[in-house]
């Protein structure tokens, strides 16, 4: 059985762990800025640990009774394991509190586990944004996809 997951609000300080995660885990990873901007102007932003460890973080906005989960990420050497389905079940059940009706996010075609991870936990594919994720030289569409919480 994999062992559970504690979380805490990400700070300012902890922009070096999560870099170093975002960056092996995406080859076209968020800069230290946006980071910055998420937490400057309130986003949920979300640490996760194992053992006390930072293993991966997530980055959310509400309003108007909506989320939007910008950035679920799990360090690619914990991954498989379950922790990352904690983390999204972590994220969802907080925003009841929020008076979030929907939830929304986008996850590139190609990342066929984590389609898998979401679909599994109740949410559906909308739509499709062509172009949207950056791909070395070119870009790769993004797949849109919501879970009503009521």
């Amino acid at each position: 059985m994999t062992s559970k997951l504690s979380s805490r609000a990400m700070v300012e300080d902890d922009l070096v762990q999560v870099l170093k995660i975002e960056r092996s885990a995406y080859p076209e990873p968020w800069s230290e800025g946006v980071f910055s901007d998420c937490l400057r102007v309130g986003y949920r932003c979300d640490l996760y640990l194992k053992n006390d460890q930072v293993v991966g973080y997530s980055v959310v906005s509400t309003g108007a009774g909506e989320a939007h989960l910008l950035n679920l990420c799990l360090h690619p050497e914990y991954q498989g394991l379950g922790l990352g389905r904690q983390m999204l079940r972590k994220v969802l059940e907080k925003l009841p509190q929020e008076r979030v009706e929907t939830i929304f996010l986008e996850v590139r075609v190609s990342n066929q586990a984590a389609k898998n991870l979401y679909l599994s936990e109740g949410f559906n594919e909308i739509g499709q944004r062509f172009n949207y994720y950056p791909k070395g030289e070119e870009r790769e569409d993004a797949l849109v996809f919501a879970k009503s919480l009521l």
